[in-house]
């Protein structure tokens, strides 16, 4: 479609059907104190999956909510990463994961268990498709530390198969 100058006209379509799902965490308004009074800015949370073994998590700071938000996710996309998930619902083992005072504690859960998680972590959970799991967070209660307490912990875990191959090497080794 052209107009009478040659340029092209927008059409009206559906806004792009993105195959990731997103999930705000938090919301933060920060205030910054200057010789006229306050100064507000805000940070955004967001996590993104895909529910199918994808996540990930990116912080957004701006003036303004939606520039903060669209931040965060440009960070979140970036940030993503793959997990395998035992029978497709649940985590291979039990697993801490750490960062700054932040500790979270995952464990894999029988069919029928849902998620046992609040806050960040069931953010983070659902986002990636887990199904059955059992969470605790231990040590500091702030969102952005226990979220990527959480991201250390699912890209710690590892498959059988990869304990195999190190036990195996391991074994080989002769003894002195």
């Amino acid at each position: 479609m052209n107009n009478r100058e040659g340029k092209r006209e927008r059409r009206n379509t559906p806004a792009e059907v993105s195959e990731f799902k997103e999930r705000i965490i938090k919301i933060r308004r920060v205030a910054k104190v200057v010789k006229g009074g306050r100064r507000f800015s805000f940070s955004a949370l967001v996590a993104i999956g895909d529910c199918k073994g994808r996540v990930g998590i990116g912080l957004g700071k701006a003036n303004e909510v939606p520039d903060a938000m669209h931040k965060a996710i440009q960070a979140a996309k970036k940030s993503m990463f793959a997990i395998q998930m035992k029978n497709g619902n649940t985590i291979h083992h039990e697993i801490i994961g750490e960062f700054g005072a932040g500790r979270v504690f995952l464990k894999p859960a029988s069919e029928g268990t849902g998620v046992i998680a609040g806050g960040a972590v069931r953010a983070i959970l659902e986002l990636v498709g887990v199904k059955n799991i059992l969470s605790k967070s231990m040590g500091s209660s702030n969102s952005i530390n226990v979220a990527k307490a959480t991201i250390s912990a699912l890209k710690n875990l590892r498959v059988p198969e990869e304990y195999m191959k190190l036990r195996q090497k391991t074994d080989d080794e002769p003894m002195d």
